[in-house]
């Protein structure tokens, strides 16, 4: 039986790859691509993605270390404008990728199967530090079909 802890670090990998993989397909032309008024670009989508990841690698480190504290939740739709992705190249929007993406997968790697199975309060409903991680993987599936259905 695989274990939560192995589970995710393989998941966390091959996402890794996928995702460069995309972003590095998109055409330059389109990263500036919203599918409609008011909608995000690619880049925006992008760093979207990223600024989630860093929210839910801190949730999972609060979890995993058994903090009680109930934590916030966080308006994407604000953090969004805040961001400038728009006027960041898609290399720099990868590096940052990367870097983050290493962090949370340093963070996992050093947590234990018991520390993953934690549960705590995120914005008044229980959720387990694993959870946290396997939702940043599906997010980006999910948002990467969405430009590709949508904006492509």
């Amino acid at each position: 039986m695989i274990s939560i802890k192995t589970n995710l670090l393989e998941q966390f990998k091959t996402n890794t790859a996928y995702v460069l993989s995309f972003f590095n397909s998109v055409p330059v032309e389109k990263l500036h691509t919203a599918y409609a008024q008011g909608k995000w670009t690619i880049k925006e989508v992008f760093q979207h993605l990223i600024d989630t990841e860093r929210v839910f690698q801190f949730r999972c480190f609060c979890i995993a270390r058994g903090d009680k504290t109930s934590l916030p939740a966080f308006n994407e739709n604000d953090y969004a404008p805040a961001s400038k992705a728009n006027s960041k190249d898609i290399e720099s929007l990868i590096e940052e990728f990367v870097t983050v993406r290493e962090s949370f997968m340093v963070l996992l790697n050093s947590l234990t199967n018991e520390d993953l199975q934690l549960v705590g309060n995120v914005n008044n409903k229980n959720q387990s530090a694993s959870a946290t991680a396997f939702f940043v993987l599906e997010h980006y599936l999910w948002h990467i079909n969405i430009i590709k259905e949508r904006y492509l």
